[in-house]
């Protein structure tokens, strides 16, 4: 699988995990130090670990922990640091996020280092299904 396939499966397994309101699944996903950050929409920002991993438990355990539906999702790679720039459906409300990774050196798969997530000014554009060209 190249990089960029394997950082889009991490990125679509951290929005399952959201989904799913499965915290060992989410813990699994990050990366176990105290480096890691975490804004989420209105709150404080949060690092390391334990402080990121509770506020996910916390929005699990919450009234009613928002669906999601990620969106438009674009890599970059950087050496050992892959970022994914992604929209974010909520209801009928738009964020846009960026959920940073890091390779495993030890060979557990791209690991969250960081993820952020705002406003959106405007929806993402709707891209047009790809038709093929005739080859003369």
């Amino acid at each position: 699988m190249s990089d960029r396939a394997a950082l889009l499966f991490a990125n679509d397994a951290f929005y399952q995990a959201f989904a799913d309101s499965d915290i060992q699944a989410m813990a699994s996903l990050w990366a176990a130090d105290d480096a890691i950050t975490c804004l989420h929409p209105g709150w404080a920002p949060l690092r390391g670990f334990e402080d990121v991993l509770s506020s996910f438990q916390n929005i699990f355990e919450g009234p009613a922990p928002p669906a999601i539906t990620p969106l438009s999702a674009d890599v970059t790679l950087h050496g050992s640091v892959g970022i994914v720039i992604c929209y974010e459906l909520i209801g009928s409300d738009y964020l846009i996020a960026t959920n940073m990774f890091r390779r495993d050196e030890a060979g557990g798969g791209w690991k969250l280092i960081h993820h952020q997530a705002g406003p959106a000014n405007e929806p993402p554009v709707q891209e047009e299904e790809t038709k093929p060209t005739a080859i003369n």
